[in-house]
């Protein structure tokens, strides 16, 4: 089943029991800000729409609070982002490291995700735009990387939790390899996007074999 809130995660947090989800996976704001804006490529003005730019989501990092109930409700978390959140998950040599093979001095060749699972650091290697028809977010992930996280780390009939839930990639992932999921998102626009995203890949899934 795959529950989506247009709520924000610390009041969902606040109404579950500890342990309530085997796994987290999660991708909150890095405190970055418009990192993408002032460029002239067709690209960034393209993401700018999608931001609806009067919006200011990526400003600042969760607090301490929001780490510490993710913590409580899940028995382990996936968190993307590690590298603007050492003040709180602290050092670990347990990453992911998701190698986008950009080969572009302008953008990251890739990103850090810190996890509680006891490992070496593993590399996933998928280009971004693999799987992204239909950006409806600046920051959406593939769909194939949430799938090869949940091969990865979930287990058969875990139930899986996101704080924010974005463009709902990880959704559509939780659909297709068959896990529960319940994911929350803040910001209306984007809960709505997400929301239409799942209900369409779920329709295409019903239409009938010629």
């Amino acid at each position: 089943m795959i529950e989506l809130h247009n709520i924000d995660c610390m009041e969902y947090l606040a109404t579950c029991e500890d342990n309530a989800f085997e796994l987290a996976i999660v991708d909150p704001p890095y405190g970055i800000g418009d990192f993408w804006k002032g460029g002239d490529t067709t690209k960034l003005k393209r993401i700018n729409e999608i931001r609806k730019s009067e919006k200011s989501w990526n400003n600042e990092t969760p607090t301490k609070a929001y780490w510490t109930e993710l913590d409580r409700v899940s028995k382990n978390f996936i968190a993307w982002g590690w590298n603007y959140y050492t003040e709180f998950l602290g050092n670990s040599d347990s990453l992911i490291y998701w190698y986008k093979k950009m080969g572009a001095p302008n953008y990251s060749d890739g990103e850090l995700a810190y996890t509680t699972f006891k490992h070496k650091v593993k590399t996933y290697y998928l280009h971004p735009s693999n799987g992204m028809e239909g950006r409806t977010h600046p920051c959406q992930k593939p769909v194939k990387l949430y799938e090869w996280l949940l091969m990865n780390y979930a287990n058969e009939g875990d139930r899986i939790l996101d704080t924010h839930l974005g463009s709902g990639s990880i959704a559509i992932a939780c659909h297709n390899l068959g896990f529960d999921l319940v994911g929350c998102e803040l910001d209306t626009d984007y809960f709505n996007a997400a929301k239409k995203r799942l209900q369409q890949h779920q329709s295409q899934l019903r239409i009938p074999m010629q």
